[in-house]
């Protein structure tokens, strides 16, 4: 369902949740943001987007979509984060946009970084996730965050940390191009080149409510080339 096709007044908050593979957990995480969003007194929509979906994940979004009014499906027949972040951008009405893992990211954690948008709504707030599982991902953390510090000269932790939100007056950022993981890097690249203000709140949980990270060393070493492919191509940069 697109944006033109939906009627009523636009909500004040647009919930932008990927899903790929995520049907056996998904109904319960997204009943649990639905529960903390009615909590804010927000007006929101939740947009979920399936990309390349192998399991149920696409019935269960089709389910909230008919149960809720407030929920919004969008499916994509080819996977991809960045892909599915942009279909969200593109559907979204709110006047406020956050994208977040719904696999990662619990109703509280939610909550906390859209209650910091309320009391600052012209500032980008994003999450810095402060623990990750194993060294290993806290080793490939570290140096894919400090790689992306240097090309793009940012002052911000944690480059793919969720959720992320930010004002609808930010324009660029509702001009992604990314397909990929990297939209994470483009994202605060361009908040850098747009001088729009960031803040990095700190996340300690470890939750995960299903499913397993895709992130390998092969994925790793993509990444680390792909900041820097992205870094050339940029101007500014």
């Amino acid at each position: 369902m697109t944006a033109a096709a939906r009627g009523g007044a636009a909500p004040a908050l647009s919930i932008i949740l990927p899903v790929h593979n995520d049907g056996a957990y998904l109904a319960e995480v997204v009943r649990s943001y639905q529960s903390v969003l009615d909590r804010l007194g927000r007006s929101y929509e939740l947009v979920l987007v399936s990309n390349g979906c192998t399991d149920d994940s696409v019935e269960v979004c089709a389910g909230l979509q008919a149960q809720s009014s407030n929920v919004v499906h969008i499916d994509l027949p080819v996977g991809g984060w960045g892909r599915a972040v942009r279909a969200g951008i593109a559907a979204a009405r709110g006047e406020i946009i956050c994208y977040t893992n719904l696999a990662r990211t619990s109703a509280p954690i939610l909550s906390l970084l859209l209650s910091y948008n309320t009391a600052y709504p012209d500032i980008v707030v994003k999450a810095s996730r402060k623990v990750r599982d194993s060294w290993v991902r806290r080793l490939g953390s570290l140096i894919y965050n400090l790689e992306c510090r240097a090309l793009f000269d940012l002052a911000v932790w944690d480059i793919n940390g969720t959720p992320k939100v930010f004002p609808r007056s930010f324009s660029s950022l509702l001009e992604l191009t990314r397909d990929d993981d990297l939209i994470d890097a483009e994202f605060v690249m361009r908040c850098r080149q747009q001088d729009y203000p960031v803040v990095d709140v700190p996340i300690l949980s470890t939750i995960r409510h299903g499913g397993k990270s895709t992130t390998g060393y092969r994925s790793a070493i993509r990444m680390y080339r792909g900041a820097y492919a992205l870094s050339r191509a940029e101007p500014g940069t």
